[in-house]
């Protein structure tokens, strides 16, 4: 049971007879008027639990976007429903209108439009949808929570989609599908055309040269139906924040960018979230459902505090392909001691496969290193630091001891990163490094070289 304003603002009336006539019988005769319209309110409402649910929902949100569904309340009850629905979903999945005001005549349905605007990744969910049944007077009502469970699962943003179209002209261009003639880029052959000044003499075609009594040479392309793995760290390392997001966030966006990328080149994409386990996979996604297979494997990763089981990858790549592939293993490059694992695999994996291995930096290092503040509120510019003169102060910041000491550690931060990298590059890896919002693009440059240079 459930009263309403209504009901409250008719009790408070009391308080007029009471005070006027001096006698509290009257205030009193007036509460039990109110008390009974009550009850009766309540033996003429509608019974909320003879109220049938259907969802019609998306299986799918984006982060960030919009996504339409609908919610049918059936009357299968003798009385009409005048009432207040309310559907129970978690605060993140943006659903609204969270309550909403319905009119069902016995034996009819209503239809009520939602929308939903979800700021958190993952699977949001509903544990049902609360009916208050009113009467005809509206002072009291009937009220059930009707079970209608649903999912929404909500796929990362793909914020870096708006560097694809960019990759996807260079791709055109190498593949020769625009009016410009990039030389000597590509492994496969494509057809003969007359020598013009400035081709790579290596490319000449000497049989047909001989044939035609005149120089022709040989024109190349990017292979296709090439094989892409692409590995995403959920261990500890995703875990750890740059930029208020962590760093699985950008090893997310770097997924969809790049899978995006290689599968309009008619690459085959393969996906691994790996941390002690494999925790999902996708296997060879194409042109038009990478992105929604990625993102939905995506959607539920979540950075776990165990250390990333590294040793498993060359066994799992060896599972999609035994052929030559592009690996990429999206983690962060930090020290040697949290990397050794992944630095300890990178040369079995790239005496089979091109491998590229990304890290993450974080610009408030940086800015400590050069002995600059983090900007204050207001986009205001980094204060410039005050330097001591004289002998021994000199080169150190002025201000309290702490400071030159998240100094020195930022330094120390920036010279292990820089180490990890070196390391990587002499087993054979080619680092991508920069902040969270370069790295998406990086990765995309690194695989347009790989396919320019017939790396893969």
């Amino acid at each position: 049971m459930a009263v309403s304003g209504r009901f409250v603002a008719l009790l408070a009336v009391a308080v007029v007879p009471t005070v006027l006539l001096g006698s509290g019988w009257a205030g009193l005769a007036w509460v039990g008027v109110v008390v009974l319209g009550a009850v009766l309110d309540l033996v003429l409402a509608a019974d909320p639990t003879a109220v049938r649910v259907e969802r019609r929902m998306p299986r799918l949100a984006r982060r960030d976007a919009v996504a339409d569904g609908s919610v049918v309340l059936a009357n299968d009850g003798p009385r009409r429903l005048r009432g207040l629905v309310r559907d129970m979903w978690e605060p993140s999945a943006g659903h609204a209108p969270r309550r909403f005001r319905v009119d069902v005549p016995a034996g009819e349905r209503r239809v009520a439009r939602v929308r939903f605007a979800p700021f958190r990744r993952g699977r949001r969910s509903t544990a049902g949808i609360a009916v208050r049944a009113f009467g005809p007077l509206g002072l009291a009502a009937r009220q059930r929570v009707l079970d209608a469970p649903a999912q929404l699962v909500v796929t990362p943003p793909f914020r870096s989609r708006r560097h694809l179209p960019s990759r996807l002209a260079r791709l055109r261009e190498l593949d020769g599908e625009t009016t410009l003639q990039l030389r000597g880029h590509g492994t496969e052959f494509d057809s003969l055309r007359d020598y013009v000044r400035g081709d790579d003499v290596r490319s000449i075609d000497w049989r047909a040269t001989a044939r035609r009594q005149d120089l022709v040479v040989r024109t190349w392309r990017p292979e296709r139906d090439r094989r892409v793995v692409v590995v995403v760290d959920a261990g500890r390392s995703g875990a750890g924040r740059v930029e208020d997001e962590p760093r699985l966030d950008t090893f997310i966006e770097s997924a969809l960018l790049l899978g995006a990328l290689a599968a309009a080149a008619g690459d085959r994409v393969d996906l691994v979230v790996l941390d002690d386990a494999v925790r999902a996979r996708v296997h060879g996604a194409g042109r038009t459902d990478v992105v929604r297979r990625f993102g939905e494997a995506l959607a539920t990763a979540e950075p776990a505090l165990a250390a990333t089981d590294w040793d498993a990858v060359p066994a799992v790549v060896d599972g999609i392909t035994t052929s030559r592939a592009l690996v990429v293993l999206l983690s962060g490059l930090e020290s040697v001691g949290a990397s050794g694992d992944l630095l300890a695999v990178l040369p079995r994996l790239a005496r089979r496969h091109a491998v590229v291995v990304t890290g993450v930096d974080d610009p408030a290092v940086a800015l400590a290193a050069r002995g600059a503040a983090e900007p204050a509120a207001g986009n205001e510019p980094p204060a410039r630091p005050r330097w001591r003169r004289g002998g021994g102060g000199a080169g150190l910041p002025a201000g309290p001891r702490g400071d030159v000491y998240r100094r020195a550690a930022a330094e120390r931060t920036l010279l292990d990163a820089d180490g990890v990298a070196d390391v990587a590059r002499r087993a054979g890896a080619e680092v991508v490094r920069g902040v969270p919002a370069d790295v998406p693009p990086l990765v995309a440059d690194a695989y347009i070289r790989a396919k320019a240079t017939g790396r893969l």
